[in-house]
Parts: C-alpha cells; sequence; structure tokens
C-alpha cells in the first residue's frame, strides 16, 4: 500500500478515487544525503512528508552554531512551518541525513486540498497537534530533565534512530557534550 495512503488512514479510511484524487496534490522528489530542502534565508515553498530517509531542522545561530530542533523519519511531516504558513523566508534548514524521499505540497496546493476534502483538514490538525505536543514535551525535557533522563526518554521514544545518527549528532540534539553522551553508551 503507498505510503502516503497507510500514513492518512491512520487517521480516517479513503476510497481509491480520494486517495487518486489527494495524491494528485504531491509531488514527489528525492533527495541524496547532505542535500538541503530548506537553507536559512530561502522561501519555504513545501511541506514535506518523509516517504525514506531521514532529516535534521536545523538553527544556525549568528556564531554559526547548529543547533538541531528535530530529526523526521519515515512518516513525519517537516518543514519550517512559519515560514511556509506565512510564504516568509525560512529561518531553519532542512538537511538530509540519509538518501530521502519525500512526497510535497506547496501553500496554495494544500488550501485547495483542504477545499476539496474538508477531512483533509482533520487530518492535519490532528498531525499538527501531535507535533506541537511532542515539541512541547522536548522542550520541557530541555528546562527540566538531567542529560540521562533525556537520552532515557528519546531512546524509548525513537529506538531506531540510535543507529541511524551520529553521537556528535544525539549529543547536539540532548544539549550534552558528546563525552557526556558517550557515558550514557552501554
Amino acid at each position: 500500500m503507498d505510503e502516503l495512503r497507510r500514513h492518512i488512514e491512520e487517521i480516517m479510511p479513503l476510497t481509491d478515487l480520494e486517495f487518486s484524487t489527494i495524491n494528485g496534490f504531491f509531488i514527489s522528489k528525492s533527495y541524496k544525503k547532505g542535500a538541503y530542502l530548506i537553507q536559512q534565508g530561502d522561501r519555504v515553498p513545501f511541506t514535506f512528508f518523509v516517504v525514506s530517509g531521514l532529516l535534521k531542522l536545523i538553527y544556525n545561530d549568528a556564531s554559526g552554531k547548529e543547533h538541531i530542533l528535530s530529526f523526521a523519519m519515515e512518516d513525519w511531516w517537516e518543514t519550517d512551518y512559519y515560514a511556509f504558513y506565512h510564504e516568509g523566508r525560512a529561518t531553519m534548514s532542512l538537511k538530509c541525513l540519509e538518501d530521502t524521499q519525500v512526497l510535497c505540497i506547496g501553500l496554495e496546493d494544500y488550501h485547495r486540498l483542504c477545499a476539496a476534502f474538508p477531512r483533509m483538514e482533520h487530518f492535519f490538525l490532528q498531525k499538527a497537534t501531535s507535533g506541537h505536543i511532542a515539541s512541547q514535551q522536548r522542550i520541557l525535557s530541555l528546562l527540566g530533565s538531567s542529560a540521562e533522563e533525556r537520552y532515557s526518554m528519546l531512546l524509548k521514544r525513537y529506538p531506531s534512530l540510535m543507529q541511524r545518527v551520529s553521537k556528535s549528532q544525539l549529543a547536539a540534539y540532548l544539549g550534552v557534550s558528546r563525552e557526556t553522551l558517550s557515558r550514557f553508551y552501554s
């Protein structure tokens, strides 16, 4: 079954005709490891559904230090949402950590899709709510959990991520040094 259809049908059933029409709003793109889907300062034309591969959403501060906001793997949606919805310039970059295939939808097509299929608004609301909750949980863990607790939570929630991301990137995501992270690995 098509990845997008399976993903949508986790929330709502679709007929073959509905899915065929919905699928027509998306563009399939492939990127090589190291490629950028979005770079800070550029326009953000799409929101991305990850079919295969792994992305990281990063912010580079004024000193050039890279901060990892999130990782996005299969079945995840990612973009610089503020820039996407406000048709502005990206404040973050989205980079491939592996060869990645995504389905893209632009803002105009997103609105057309939701107008044609009001149930898709419910689908996107469910996805946005889940993402918002995950972001709040990440912020709370950074504010109130020890480095070891953050590591344990990440391991419990996303065990496959540990084999796909370097220790340096995991450490940056968790807000710890690579040496501190190495103490948690068994």
